[in-house]
């Protein structure tokens, strides 16, 4: 077995991969960036070498770097992650000729599915089914709105060397087609140095089913079943889970014998995973296959107990797989939640900066479910512009799909981020929300469910109870610290989601014979509050309602509290009745207008302004493109109007919030 392995990657999945090579006794070097000196990938592994500046193009994308660490260290084998290198099969070969292992499938593996053009051929040679598309490179606009055509709207534009969700559009026009394809050939180029495009007949209402495949050097292929992974935001998975609720046992078993025919077709050895888009009605086609370690692998580690960085370390050194299909079962369900540095109050817009809190929730077997967290970063750590924005992946397994769902719910709850927006609410909306209970997904949910973008959910009866009883408790600790306990036993406790005094409910307060608080509310029957683990400075308050566990996270402001639980978040006053009556009386603040302006949504650099001073503009046309996390955003305006100042120019740094544009 390798001694030494050099991790040519960064963030969660370095660190993922170091838990691993420590478990099998395997020394790790860690390559990082200028950015990434401090990061806990550097301070685990056992080695670590500078390559570069924070750019990736400056340094985890260059191959020279790479091989001159190895020999520097003398590491045996390298393991690329995912993104960066993974998927290039130059980069295996340059390495088998140096003699130095990939642990990875064979660089002609990769060759041959890493383009997603000719992969489709092999696939359709193969005996998988396959989407209509025009599988031939597209030169200009013109000529792919007249194959778009030929093919029927709605189509998708997808760059051929694309992955990760980047470089992909649909469209459901000539005009959509001819502004997308540019931006398209602009982001591959950018993210993959290859700006080759491709079409596809984009399936209406479909699903991201995906098959886990693992092969060995000696032409054995096993699957280990499937991901659904439907819940994407701009083709970017946000929620995964294994196995699909779509799925039956002749759908599963279907699926896997085609993604095992076809990498059996190429000969492919080590993890990879062949994705396919699905219809409501399981039929399923070929979409691509991925050469690599997926983000998602952990959901399917759970529900099957293999390790796959262990079995692609095997694979590499040359071991046969020590287990045939018979042997792999599913075991229970698991589900993962990407936790991103990006705020949903704000269309899921990047939030770079600095990790100012991180309290992450315990790790192991709860209460009737299992957490599993992999992260790459701690409290005090920068998420950085250069990289994509993710901060961990919470997993939660469970023996049923609605144990993991609602285990996946508490592990958000116990989730505690600071210093810059995070998308946690969001995702603890989509575990409370009985569409995803039911398991009806596609991949439009986000844009279904959430038109408006996402502005939180209204409370619950529960989470009301939930509420209030947070607020009465952390106001009594408050009460007793300070020396000034009351005796008062009515209280109006009011819950404001916006502006305004909010919704009054009357709570008398009295304890049981345990200490225990119990809060009558009006017209609503008793809460015990029971096992209140909080004290003022804590940003979690723990407790028992009616013996159900629970947590909040809580903030004190001058004249009450700010409590999020799940998707609600509101502002929560403990008042006298008296005061109550007057807060009711206070009008409302009405919010700026900023309706003439067109602000930077997020931190980033203005790639374009098309627009000059005194231009006539029509609602829909781009005012602004920014790039931030190797994204592009189309800025468009939502009126006609006349351009009555331009804020920045092309190639400036801009802060979210900056105005770009102004309109008369």
């Amino acid at each position: 077995m390798f001694s030494k392995i050099l991790i040519a990657n960064r963030g969660e999945i370095a660190v993922r991969i170091i838990k691993t090579c420590r478990r099998m006794g395997i020394k790790t070097v860690q390559v990082y960036s200028e950015a990434d000196a401090g990061s806990l990938a550097v301070e685990m592994a056992d080695e670590a070498v500078l390559i570069g500046p924070a750019p990736a193009a400056q340094s985890y994308l260059l191959a020279d770097r790479i091989v001159e660490a190895v020999r520097q260290t003398g590491a045996e084998a390298v393991h690329p992650g995912f993104g960066f290198l993974s998927e290039n099969a130059g980069f295996a070969r340059r390495l088998r000729d140096e003699g130095i292992a990939f642990i990875g499938p064979n660089p002609e593996a990769i060759e041959a599915m890493g383009d997603k053009i000719s992969s489709k051929k092999l696939a359709a040679e193969a005996g998988v089914s396959t989407v209509p598309g025009h599988m031939g490179l597209i030169e200009t606009p013109e000529e792919a709105v007249t194959i778009a055509r030929e093919i029927g709207y709605p189509v998708m534009i997808k760059a051929s060397a694309g992955g990760g969700g980047k470089g992909i559009r649909v469209a459901h026009s000539d005009a959509d087609m001819a502004e997308g394809f540019a931006a398209v050939k602009a982001e591959a180029l950018n993210a993959f140095g290859d700006d080759r495009v491709f079409l596809e007949k984009f399936i209406v209402d479909p699903r991201h089913i995906e098959i886990q495949v693992l092969g060995d050097k000696h032409g054995h292929v096993v699957h280990l079943f499937e991901r659904e992974c439907s819940i994407q935001r701009r083709n970017q998975k946000v929620i995964e889970e294994a196995p699909s609720p779509l799925l039956d046992e002749t759908t599963r078993a279907a699926m896997g014998a085609q993604a095992v025919a076809l990498a059996q077709a190429v000969n492919y050895d080590s993890a990879g995973t062949v994705e396919f888009v699905a219809g409501q009605d399981k039929s399923f086609y070929f979409l691509e296959m991925n050469t690599r370690l997926q983000v998602e692998h952990p959901v399917t580690e759970l529900i099957t107990g293999v390790d796959l960085v262990e079995q692609m370390i095997r694979s590499a050194w040359g071991e046969t797989l020590a287990f045939e299909q018979k042997d792999l079962k599913i075991d229970g369900w698991a589900i993962e939640s990407r936790i991103y540095a990006e705020d949903p109050y704000r269309g899921f817009l990047p939030s770079i900066g600095r990790l100012v809190r991180y309290e992450q929730p315990e790790e192991g077997e709860q209460n009737g479910y299992v957490v599993r967290n992999d992260s790459g970063v701690r409290e005090g750590d920068e998420i950085s512009m250069f990289y994509d924005p993710m901060i961990a992946k919470l997993c939660a397994w469970g023996e049923t799909r609605a144990a993991a769902v609602e285990g996946m719910a508490r592990a958000l709850e116990d989730t505690h981020l600071s210093g810059l927006g995070h998308n946690v609410p969001f995702l603890a909306a989509v575990m409370d929300q009985d569409r995803f209970k039911s398991g009806e997904l596609s991949t439009s949910y986000i844009k279904d469910e959430f038109p408006d973008g996402f502005h939180g959910l209204r409370p619950t009866q529960q989470q009301e109870r939930i509420l209030i009883a947070t607020a009465m408790a952390m106001h009594e600790v408050i009460a007793e610290q300070d020396g000034d306990p009351s005796d008062r036993t009515d209280w109006i406790v009011m819950i404001a989601q916006g502006p305004g005094a909010g919704t009054p409910h009357g709570v008398e307060l009295s304890y049981d014979a345990d200490e225990e608080m119990i809060l009558t509310l009006t017209g609503g029957g008793d809460i015990r509050l029971s096992e209140i683990d909080w004290r003022p400075g804590l940003a979690q308050f723990r407790a028992e309602l009616d013996d159900e566990p629970f947590t909040a996270e809580v903030k004190r402001t001058a004249d009450g509290f700010d409590i999020r639980h799940r998707a609600a978040r509101v502002r929560v006053r403990v008042l006298r009745p008296h005061v109550a009556e007057l807060y009711a009386r206070l009008p409302e603040k009405v919010a700026p207008d900023t309706s003439k302006l067109v602000l930077s949504p997020m931190p980033g650099l203005v790639v374009s302004i098309p627009v000059v001073v005194g231009q006539e503009v029509k609602t829909g046309e781009t005012v602004a493109v920014i790039e931030a996390m190797k994204m592009q955003n189309i800025l468009k305006a939502e009126r006609d109007g006349v351009v009555k100042a331009v804020g920045a120019k092309d190639g400036d740094p801009v802060a979210a919030d900056d105005v770009l544009v102004e309109f008369g």
